[in-house]
């Protein structure tokens, strides 16, 4: 990154730091809509079972990589403060934690993916496919994690593009993995949804490979001395990755197991319900990508300006995130209203899921205006270091307000399945308020520190 002088300089700083982060979070989508859709078209309870165990897995992932972000503002912070040999220790260290990160993702899995599954209402075939689809899916823990650090670590130094161009090619790679694997093309074994676990496996296999051998090889790398050497475990490094990444990590877990846990809850009304319920999380997910991109240019902007003690500099780059998040919100919105019908017959060629997605999709499109406020706010507050409080109002808001909204309403009204829609909607709107506050008091107090 570079200091900026003008309004118009850091617009264009920030879309070039926020584009390829946002082809790379749609690349990263698109693998998993073609997961859930191409075994959507092999059949129901293919569609079933991967979208339940990409439910249970997304909480996990996103909750565990969220501990791996603090290489960002650790990172860009850095680099404001013209502290380049820090770098290079930061990176070890983060990959250190992420090894522990790994034995606990295959901990958690042989715990408790069992018993999560035998209590809710699938299908006998559903409950395989979701059981199996993780197991396979766990042969790439390993390159998954080692890839997030890697790949937070080149678009902290505002090299973003070359993560988008390898997402970019690991997409039609995966897709063509799970139609090999999905469908049993071409002498490949017909795993069903299955396929799309050893898909999935195999492509982060191969992302891990690209961008280790581009930070081994590349001159910025080179220059900053990244994976030249391996230092010994610092736990004074790893204690600050691990205070200020597991609120981080929370949070997130919070956010995204929320989502979840309404899918286990709904598991009684079977796998029509499901499968739709599925299917509109699975498209908000998608336009999500924007305002979690933001996210990212955000923490890594806001962090370099505020390393650099120009705080001022760091609110304009607040302002741009934010309104880009809402203005485009609001025009996904308009347009999933009027075509939500159209959009979940992507997912199934059953008439009841497509006619129940559609409508559950009208409902996220309130929740969505949420997200655009919250999950930039989250980014910035990143930038800050500001993690604590972040995660103390996302819990209170998703967990103490959302979801007992959400089965009050559908168990005590005649709401049913909608019911956790509002309680969603409420608690995001809640979330996001609280939120916003958050960063005005402290992009306030900053200014006083540095004044």
């Amino acid at each position: 990154m570079l200091e900026t002088f003008t309004l118009s300089g850091k617009i264009q700083q920030f879309m070039k730091i926020f584009f390829p982060i946002l082809v790379t979070q749609v690349a990263f989508y698109l693998i998993s809509f073609f997961d859930t859709v191409m075994a959507g078209r092999y059949g129901s309870a293919d569609l079933a079972g991967v979208g339940v165990g990409a439910s249970l897995w997304a909480p996990v992932y996103t909750g565990l990589t969220g501990i791996l972000l603090a290489v960002a503002p650790l990172v860009s912070q850095a680099m404001g403060a013209r502290k380049e040999r820090e770098v290079k220790r930061i990176v070890v260290q983060a990959l250190y934690v992420s090894v522990l990160i790994i034995v606990v993702t295959l901990v958690l899995g042989l715990l408790f993916v069992n018993p999560i599954l035998n209590q809710m209402e699938l299908s006998g075939e559903a409950r395989r496919v979701a059981r199996v689809y993780l197991i396979t899916l766990g042969f790439g823990i390993i390159p998954m994690f080692i890839f997030f650090v890697l790949r937070t670590l080149v678009d902290s130094l505002g090299k973003s593009n070359i993560t988008m161009v390898l997402l970019l090619f690991s997409l039609p790679i995966n897709v063509a993995f799970n139609y090999l694997f999905i469908f049993g093309k071409f002498g490949f074994p017909e795993l069903g949804g299955v396929g799309a676990g050893v898909a999935t496996a195999i492509t982060y296999w191969l992302l891990c490979i690209a961008i280790t051998g581009i930070v081994l090889k590349g001159e910025l790398f080179q220059r900053l001395g990244i994976l030249r050497r391996f230092y010994k475990p610092d736990f004074t490094r790893i204690k600050e990755l691990v205070f200020l990444g597991a609120p981080i990590g929370l949070a997130i877990f919070s956010e995204v197991s929320i989502f979840s846990a309404v899918t286990l809850l709904l598991g009684a009304y079977g796998d029509v319900v499901i499968g739709a319920y599925q299917a509109a999380i699975n498209f908000a997910s998608f336009v999500y990508m924007l305002p979690l991109s933001a996210a990212s240019a955000l923490t890594i902007t806001v962090g370099y300006e505020v390393g650099a003690k120009r705080v001022k500099d760091a609110v304009q780059y607040i302002w741009i995130g934010l309104l880009l998040c809402i203005a485009v919100s609001l025009f996904s919105g308009g347009l999933l209203y009027l075509q939500n019908e159209r959009v979940a017959a992507l997912y199934s060629n059953d008439p009841e899921v497509i006619n129940l997605a559609a409508h559950f999709m009208i409902l996220a499109i309130f929740f969505q205006l949420s997200d655009a406020v919250a999950a930039p706010t989250q980014g910035a507050l990143r930038g800050f270091k500001d993690v604590n409080a972040t995660f103390v109002l996302t819990i209170s808001a998703y967990w103490v307000i959302g979801l007992p909204l959400g089965f009050y309403f559908e168990r005590f009204t005649t709401l049913g399945p909608d019911g956790y829609w509002w309680g969603l909607i409420i608690g995001l709107a809640v979330g996001a308020t609280l939120l916003l506050l958050r960063l005005v008091y402290l992009v306030k107090k900053s200014k006083e520190v540095v004044g």
